[in-house]
């Protein structure tokens, strides 16, 4: 027999549940990290651990390679459900990586140069005519005009 209230102990076991529920509301992102979690110099991520219930060891080594490591479940029991004892932190297939920021920075930074250079290749292969083709502009004045720029975008209902 129980030596407390039952109606005690189940206010209390509450309690618990809905520090792990967080918010109950349609729409909750279940990948939400609260970035006061993150250590100084270092960016986490979600990164695939399977897919359809399957592994894919040569995905996990292209991450290592990157400097993607898992995110020890112990450094953030809050983040785990009481009493468990998994050594990583997974949600749907997912699990929580770390890498140092400075080589998160570097690799946006390269992949913002290949994004920059992609958008170049393009625009001058509307503007530069190819041998045999007609000039592509109007008095000096050109006839293509690339826009570039972020905008929202209707989602279609």
């Amino acid at each position: 027999m129980r030596s407390e209230d039952p109606r005690t102990a189940a206010a209390e076991r509450a309690a618990q549940i809905r520090n792990h529920l967080g918010d109950l509301d349609e729409g909750t992102d279940e990948f939400y990290i609260d970035l006061r979690l993150i250590p100084p110099g270092w960016t986490y991520e979600w990164k695939r651990r399977t897919l359809l219930n399957a592994e894919d060891p040569s995905y996990q080594v292209a991450l290592a390679q990157k400097g993607w490591e898992p995110v020890p479940a112990n450094r953030h029991p809050e983040m785990m459900p009481a009493g468990s004892r998994s050594a990583t932190i997974e949600r749907k297939g997912m699990m929580l990586m770390e890498r140092p920021k400075e080589i998160t920075d570097e690799v946006s930074r390269i992949e913002r140069k290949k994004a920059v250079m992609q958008v170049k290749g393009k625009e001058e292969q509307l503007s530069v005519p190819q041998q045999g083709q007609f000039a592509r502009d109007n008095k000096g004045n050109p006839l293509v005009s690339v826009k570039k720029g972020y905008e929202p975008v209707d989602i279609p209902k």
